[in-house]
């Protein structure tokens, strides 16, 4: 494991809260679990400022213990989980909510991932989150735009990776246009320089491959920015070879990728490249990084290519520090997405105000957190936007919505949990739906549920605020409503629509009781 000094990223100033729920961590750290190395990077909060205390990287190669089936074997499987016990080491005593710990394209591939999460979580002593391609774009463009002067151009970013190259075009801390690509420097190694093997047939072979992906989406980022920016480790390797060979002053040009190009096919096989600046456990997977990064200059018309040092796990921070301060880019993402399929406002805001109403009576009976209240807020503003297709099914085409959708700031887990509570807001409670979703949420989200359940039938005449002295008690599988007296009897629909819901969510091994 690689303990790098600590560097200082730009200091940007983060607002403080305006709300303060619960104090902010002082100290917080982000875990990019990519497809080639491991990293953590560990920050202290101070005056709304970042400053990095330690920074950590290990060589994992999980994309390559992946099988012809996309099964990780036992042997990465081993040492995967034994890098984030290392990890969970220098994390012990973090409070829950001061990590972020996310999974990108190898652990999206992985057909076993629920498992190999599970077991993670528990080494490292936090959860793991997968996320989108997108939305691993999006927190590349993060890390890199907080620590790099803003001369308010737009510009284009490229971060190489194991397994899939992000392309961003944005300007100041704004990311506009993101793709995520499914090639990466350990993807293409293996495909093309197989048995080490270094050769002008295999460069080419790997470079068209490279610019078969590229070719779909260089129409968008081929124009449109004034500087081209370089992150993460695959693309500092590169520049530190082309720094010690003297064929460049730190910026990356195509004439000087020519030359590292002929200088790989000039040794033939990997282990006999003598590359000043190169490190041993990085070579294997080095040709396809430069291929990689060929071809992008090439599609794109790149001439001069910077370099920065943040990246993901630098905008993992960021994102997090925003959420602890209540500026989490997920809400958002919400009310765009609310606007976008012309979800009824008011209708929302009445189920969402009864439904955090019965959250905060039941929260500690069923050990919910300020997380999933989040969650429940959310759902309570989506669960009617299926309308926008149809009034038949519009809780599955709601969750199809949220499902299939790119929601920035959400992890794929998260996704999933908004998705399941809006498709069984109403009508048959879809046990399977629940059941599909990873073990630690899925309590969680059946509970949400069936709040957001209660919250929409209180509201079906869509008028009028939370039914006045309205009380939840919560057990396992148990949640009792109290009325004012009297209120049923005056309002006998409501009534009969609890006792269809008690049926509904008694099949779910759930029991509502009401008075």
């Amino acid at each position: 494991m690689k303990l790098r000094n600590p560097s200082p990223i730009r200091h940007d100033y983060v607002r403080p809260s305006r709300h303060g729920r619960r104090r902010s961590p002082d100290t917080v750290a982000a875990l990019d679990l990519g497809s080639n190395s491991f990293h953590m990077i560990v920050a202290q909060v101070e005056d709304g400022r970042l400053h990095v205390l330690d920074r950590l990287q290990e060589m994992v190669r999980l994309a390559g213990g992946l099988d012809a089936r996309d099964r990780l074997m036992p042997a990465a499987r081993a040492r995967a989980l034994a890098c984030l016990a290392r990890f969970g080491q220098r994390l012990r005593g973090f409070p829950r909510g001061s990590v972020r710990a996310v999974g990108t394209n190898t652990l999206r591939r992985m057909h076993n991932a629920g498992d190999f999460l599970a077991a993670a979580g528990r080494v490292l002593g936090h959860p793991i989150e997968i996320v989108a391609g997108r939305e691993e774009a999006r927190l590349i463009y993060q890390g890199m735009a907080h620590g790099w002067p803003d001369d308010g151009r737009p510009r284009l970013v490229v971060d190489i990776g194991g397994g899939s190259t992000e392309i961003i075009i944005g300007q100041g801390l704004d990311a506009i246009t993101m793709e995520s690509l499914y090639i990466g420097c350990v993807s293409l190694s293996e495909s093309y320089f197989r048995g080490g093997v270094l050769s002008e047939k295999a460069m080419n072979r790997a470079e068209t491959a490279a610019r078969q992906e590229l070719s779909p989406v260089q129409a968008q980022f081929r124009h449109g920015w004034d500087t081209a920016i370089g992150t993460s480790g695959t693309i500092r390797a590169l520049r530190a070879v082309l720094r010690a060979q003297g064929w460049t002053d730190g910026t990356i040009t195509p004439a000087a990728l020519g030359r590292l190009r002929g200088a790989l096919i000039a040794a033939r096989r990997i282990e006999r490249l003598r590359l000043p600046g190169l490190s041993a456990d990085r070579a294997s997977v080095f040709p396809g990084g430069v291929a990689i990064l060929l071809a992008v200059c090439k599609t794109l018309g790149i001439r001069r290519m910077q370099v920065a040092d943040g990246a993901l796990r630098e905008g993992l921070l960021y994102d997090l520090v925003g959420r602890l301060r209540h500026e989490d880019v997920r809400e958002h993402t919400v009310a765009m997405l609310a606007r976008r399929f012309h979800a009824d406002g008011a209708q929302a805001e009445r189920v969402m105000h009864t439904a955090k109403l019965g959250f905060k009576q039941v929260a500690r009976d069923w050990g919910l957190t300020e997380e999933d209240e989040c969650l429940l807020t959310w759902a309570a503003q989506l669960h009617e936007i299926g309308l926008v297709v149809a009034h038949s099914q519009y809780h599955k085409h709601g969750a199809y919505l949220v499902e299939k959708s790119d929601l920035p700031g959400f992890s794929w887990q998260k996704q999933q949990q908004l998705a399941a509570i809006i498709r069984g807001h109403r009508r048959k409670f879809p046990t399977d739906v629940f059941e599909a979703l990873p073990s630690p949420q899925r309590s969680a989200a059946r509970n949400l549920c069936a709040l957001l359940r209660l919250a929409v039938v209180l509201h079906r005449s869509r008028s009028g605020s939370t039914p006045r002295g309205l009380r939840l008690r919560a057990g396992k599988r148990l949640l009792q409503v109290k009325f004012a007296r009297g209120w049923l009897r005056l309002h006998p629909l409501t009534q009969a629509d609890l006792k269809q819901e008690a049926l509904w969510l008694k099949a779910a091994g759930m029991r509502l009781e009401f008075s």
